[in-house]
């Protein structure tokens, strides 16, 4: 290794989010994974919601200006199902992947063995749809010129992550109602309080495939209640607790 880092006395979890019906996305990710040394097993989406959280309709229109899709609403109960389980039989780190990802498994057989908790690490993207603002926290992590950075903004995806019982605890208590997509809510650190830090570069990527979930959540935003005043003025407010966020992170350094 090239760094001396706490090593968890069992390796973590991986876990596969998978529709159990997905055969063809489930041999091909058998086959790009038939190389690695970890264990891993498929996690069956869910395509309802999952027990122990609720959906809040009218906070879905305000925060997005749409409903949820059924997709939407399956990922979301998908990861919610998976940190409460890790919270349920006290898993202490789990890599969550779904199932059109690439993956670097060299990389996450060395992640696989680090006690991220012990390094203030709780919560790690191995993946990230889109760029946003970021400061380094870490360099040369477990390679030479892998870094850990803390992303503030939106970055989407649920693509690859890693993610400790103590993370996974702080997401349960937060998403128990679903306002938004899955995402949206786990890359809202200044309202959850879990730093959403990266592994940059990713060491996931996603296959291009179609996506399980669609492409109607890019509709219009024509929910009355996402263009009216209170929403306009909580979104100021969102982007305020965001550009604060910042500047503590800027003054830490």
């Amino acid at each position: 290794m090239a760094q001396s880092l706490p090593e968890l006395d069992v390796t973590a979890e991986v876990l596969v989010v998978s529709l159990q019906s997905a055969e063809v996305r489930r041999a091909a990710f058998a086959e790009r994974a038939a190389g690695t040394s970890l264990s891993w097993r498929f996690f069956d989406a869910c395509t309802a919601p999952a027990p122990g959280m609720t959906i809040d309709e009218i906070a879905i229109r305000r925060n997005k200006g749409r409903p949820m899709t059924k997709g939407e609403i399956g990922c979301y109960a998908s990861h919610f199902s998976i940190w409460q389980e890790m919270v349920a039989r006290d898993i202490p780190q789990a890599i969550v992947l779904e199932d059109d990802t690439v993956v670097d498994w060299a990389y996450l057989e060395r992640l696989a063995q680090v006690d991220l908790h012990a390094i203030g690490v709780d919560y790690l993207r191995l993946y990230a749809k889109r760029p946003t603002w970021q400061r380094k926290v870490r360099g040369d992590f477990l390679q030479h010129s892998r870094t850990i950075v803390e992303l503030i903004g939106l970055a989407y995806g649920t693509q690859a992550y890693a993610i400790t019982r103590e993370g996974a605890e702080r997401l349960v208590e937060h998403c128990r109602v679903m306002r938004r997509p899955i995402d949206d809510a786990m890359d809202r650190s200044w309202a959850h309080g879990l730093r959403n830090l990266a592994l940059y570069p990713a060491p996931v990527l996603e296959a291009t495939v179609p996506s399980d979930i669609g492409a109607s959540r890019f509709m219009e935003k024509s929910a009355p209640e996402y263009h009216s005043v209170r929403q306009q003025a909580w979104r100021h407010l969102e982007r305020a607790r965001m550009r604060l966020l910042k500047a503590r992170r800027l003054l830490e350094r």
